[in-house]
């Protein structure tokens, strides 16, 4: 269970809040959230980082600002995936039809 919870804004080079680039940092590892998609999860513990299946690589912006959060090329990360560094997972939360 997640008992903390902190967002924020990715922030550019020269210090301004970046729209719809979060973030999210719990207990259990940090987050990147682009626009309402989860991107990417990187754990705390020594754990494998997981990229969501789908949408991981789903436009030019959401790479742009995942290779910020990761710190590395697409290759890199293609490269990663291929060695099973990464997982791909569905990463999106499922809402219920009442809320």
């Amino acid at each position: 269970m997640i008992t903390k919870i902190k967002v924020s804004n990715m922030t550019s080079n020269n210090g301004n809040k970046i729209a719809n680039q979060f973030e999210i940092r719990t207990d259990k590892g940090v987050y990147f959230q682009s626009y309402n998609s989860i991107i990417a999860f990187v754990p705390y513990a020594d754990k494998p980082t997981i990229l969501d299946s789908y949408y991981w690589d789903y436009s030019r912006t959401t790479g742009k600002y995942r290779n910020a959060f990761l710190g590395e090329t697409i290759a890199e990360t293609r490269q990663k995936i291929a060695d099973k560094v990464y997982q791909l997972k569905d990463l999106q939360i499922k809402r219920s039809p009442y809320i």
